[in-house]
């Protein structure tokens, strides 16, 4: 399939702020010759947040900014929480989506397999949180929450009754899959898909109306992508994958991609 049949490509979800500025500049340079028409910025905190709207201003029509505090992280005091608030309520306008915002399960499940107690209570408080924010907003949210912590974060959305929900990189439960894809929450794909059986099986199940490609950049791949830097065209052989596992057309998975993309996070 050559580059020119696909529609344009939209990475759903990458920290372009983590990648160094000879990398982001020779990425957004090569975006026209990629057919990467933009990038959806997740941030990992106030810093992050900043980098990332300063990037957005500088380049408005390849990157959105989303504003949010990774939970793989410890918790910030709750005067640090309560400043970045206040920035995010300052800079709304110019957000496309809240995030990435969630609960810490790898944290979690480390220290459990170490023996230790890991309280994630101020975790789930914060989301909430962010919820009620995006909700207030009407802003889209992104989400990291896998496996077991999916189902808190589903009855959290469920409470709030918000619905425009990403779950990046999802993994979990058949039950929960149809939970997520009955209330209309979208998920999206990355490169391993190309390797993980555990992805493409999710790929056959969820809602063609309610995917996404996204990259997590710069976290790195394997298979057919070992050793090279993450880049937003990777999404292209997302859309490849997910067409084969589903029978669906390459050309038209595309255009499903982008449309689905572009309606989701209200990209005009």
């Amino acid at each position: 399939m050559h580059a020119q049949a696909f529609a344009p490509l939209i990475d759903a979800h990458i920290h372009f702020d983590q990648y160094t500025p000879d990398e982001q500049r020779e990425m957004l340079l090569s975006f026209p010759s990629q057919q990467v028409e933009a990038v959806i910025a997740v941030s990992m905190n106030l810093a992050s947040a900043k980098t990332n709207l300063e990037l957005a201003k500088q380049h408005p029509r390849n990157i959105y900014p989303a504003f949010g505090f990774h939970p793989e992280q410890e918790l910030p005091s709750v005067a640090e929480m309560d400043l970045f608030f206040q920035w995010i309520e300052k800079h709304m306008g110019q957000a496309t989506a809240i995030g990435e915002v969630g609960l810490p399960y790898y944290n979690r499940q480390e220290a459990e397999q170490a023996g230790q107690r890991f309280d994630q209570s101020g975790y789930i408080e914060l989301l909430e949180r962010f919820i009620q924010l995006a909700k207030k907003h009407n802003k889209p949210l992104v989400l990291h929450a896998v496996y077991d912590d999916a189902d808190i974060v589903c009855d959290l959305l469920e409470q709030y009754q918000f619905r425009r929900a990403h779950f990046h990189w999802f993994k979990g439960s058949r039950q929960t899959v149809r939970r997520m894809a009955d209330n209309g929450y979208f998920i999206s794909f990355t490169p391993d898909i190309l390797y993980e059986e555990e992805i493409r099986e999710l790929a056959r199940q969820y809602p063609s109306e309610q995917v996404m490609a996204e990259t997590d950049g710069p976290w790195p791949f394997e298979g057919p992508f070992q050793g090279r830097m993450t880049h937003p065209a990777m999404t292209r052989q997302v859309i490849q994958a997910w067409s084969e596992i589903t029978g669906m057309g390459t050309e038209r998975a595309a255009r499903l991609f982008y449309q689905n993309t572009k309606r989701f996070y209200g990209l005009t």
